[in-house]
């Protein structure tokens, strides 16, 4: 298994200009090696909509690579999210997802089927490419060729489980933080 740390620290330091947007236990370790916030969308308040979002952005601006650190319970919440991303086949969607066999946000209680196939049902919905990581070595050897070929791709990495101390800051504050990124990423990419 990867842990947290080094599987963003790897995404992080191929992500150029890329848009990035995370969900979840994924947005708390991204922000902390990010160095673009301003094409960062956090979105912690709508657990599975992150791919959803991923895709808007990649129509949106099919010449800017865009990155998704989807977690595998927000996946699941979401799956018919892989055939309308493999419907539409941005070339330019990265489709992480961070498999910890959890839903670790709200207290760590396991997921129905921890055994799901993720990369396999990507495919069979339509994308282009995908993987699967359990080793640290292996995803920083094969990530850079991995994100110079078009996708729709789905990188599957197998992270080891934090279950939340904390639940999700459910807050006036925090619910309008990512319309203000969305105003700061249409900036950006004008």
């Amino acid at each position: 298994m990867i842990s947290y740390e080094v599987a963003v620290a790897a995404i992080n330091g191929l992500r150029n200009e890329a848009v990035c947007v995370t969900t979840m236990t994924q947005t708390k370790y991204w922000y902390a090696v990010s160095e673009r916030p301003d094409l960062d969308i956090g979105i912690s308040n709508g657990m599975s909509k992150a791919s959803s979002l991923a895709l808007g952005i990649a129509i949106g601006a099919p010449d800017r690579p865009v990155i998704v650190l989807d977690g595998d319970g927000s996946l699941l919440m979401n799956l018919g999210s892989l055939v309308t991303i493999a419907g539409q086949q941005p070339a330019n969607l990265y489709h992480f997802v961070f498999d910890n066999g959890i839903y670790a946000v709200t207290g760590g209680q396991p997921l129905p089927n921890p055994q799901v196939d993720y990369p396999a049902m990507a495919i069979a919905s339509g994308y282009v490419q995908a993987h699967s990581f359990s080793d640290a070595g292996e995803l920083q050897a094969k990530l850079p060729q991995i994100m110079q070929t078009p996708g729709p791709a789905l990188i599957h990495v197998s992270v080891i489980g934090e279950p939340a101390e904390e639940g999700v800051d459910q807050t006036w504050e925090s619910n309008a933080k990512m319309p203000a990124q969305m105003r700061a990423l249409k900036r950006a990419l004008e």
